[in-house]
């Protein structure tokens, strides 16, 4: 691996700013038989709970003309049973570890992090803006007052380095971050999905059993992009970007508007080998313009 692209994210040092999102990789092991996962920057779980979720009823992926809506749930197997059962393999990887936490309310977010404390996680994503659970994370992340209370007390009790993950469907998405960041926070990630509605016409009928979902790729990276620059524009800690990346180009652009490190979601369902191309593009770049280090063009925007 080229030293062109170690990223250092604060203290942590990454082998290169690429790592698949959460949601869309679940915990690696369908994508081993498509690339070596050491390859990859980092590696972030699917979206963990203290108890083991179901997730939503009925239809749960919906396909857009230039992305995908979801409505998950946040289905996962709960703290324990992911210690138990995929931790011992994500820890042999030499990859950077993140484990993305959610809740439905401040207890259970309180909890699933002492839990965690217990194993040698590198990173928390401490999802605050998810759209698909009634009872969930939704309410914390819609100002900035509450995202900065959730954000404090997880702080104040974790063991590891918390990045919080941003709603686009709140309040001024820089305020938030600010206050993240003012509670303890280390770094931020978004953006989240954008909350649409799908509507299917012959059945005279909503799509989704929960009325609304959250729609990525393609669609929505102007919109992920214009904030992933308000945030990097308003904070001082690392941000690490996500939202219709399918391309080392549009990685780029995310760079250039400020972000350490980019996440690569709903491309992986279109073509698992994309974080490899995207980090070979890269690669490629940083020779072609005689970069010493990808940073070189990190928020020239």
């Amino acid at each position: 691996m080229s030293k062109q692209l170690e990223t250092k994210f604060n203290e942590i040092l990454f082998k290169n700013p690429v790592v698949p999102a959460s949601g869309t990789f679940g915990f690696g092991r369908e994508y081993e038989a498509y690339y070596d996962l050491e390859k990859l920057g980092g590696l972030c779980s699917k979206g963990l709970t203290l108890e083991p979720q179901s997730g939503n009823t009925g239809i749960r992926l919906w396909e857009t003309p230039a992305g995908l809506m979801n409505s998950i749930g946040l289905e996962n197997p709960g703290i324990e049973a992911f210690i138990e059962n995929e931790w011992p393999h994500l820890k042999s990887l030499d990859t950077v570890t993140i484990v993305n936490v959610g809740g439905k309310d401040e207890e259970s977010y309180l909890k699933a992090i002492e839990k965690l404390n217990a194993i040698d996680v590198k990173l928390i994503e401490l999802n605050i803006s998810c759209p698909n659970v009634k009872a969930g994370g939704m309410a914390y992340g819609m100002t900035a007052e509450t995202a900065g209370d959730i954000t404090k007390k997880v702080v104040d009790i974790s063991n590891h380095p918390v990045m919080v993950k941003l709603s686009p469907n709140g309040d001024s998405v820089a305020d938030i971050a600010r206050a993240c960041e003012a509670s303890g926070a280390q770094g931020i990630s978004l953006i989240n999905t954008i909350q649409g509605m799908a509507i299917d016409y012959k059945k005279r009928a909503v799509v989704f059993d929960n009325l609304y979902a959250g729609l990525s790729g393609p669609a929505v990276k102007p919109i992920a992009l214009r904030m992933t620059h308000q945030v990097c524009q308003a904070v001082n800690i690392p941000v690490m970007a996500m939202g219709g990346i399918s391309t080392w180009e549009d990685a780029l652009e995310f760079i250039m508007a400020g972000a350490t490190c980019i996440q690569i979601g709903t491309v992986n369902f279109i073509n698992p080998l994309a974080p490899i191309e995207i980090i070979e593009g890269l690669e490629v770049y940083c020779e072609k313009e005689g970069l010493a280090n990808i940073s070189e063009i990190r928020g020239i925007i």
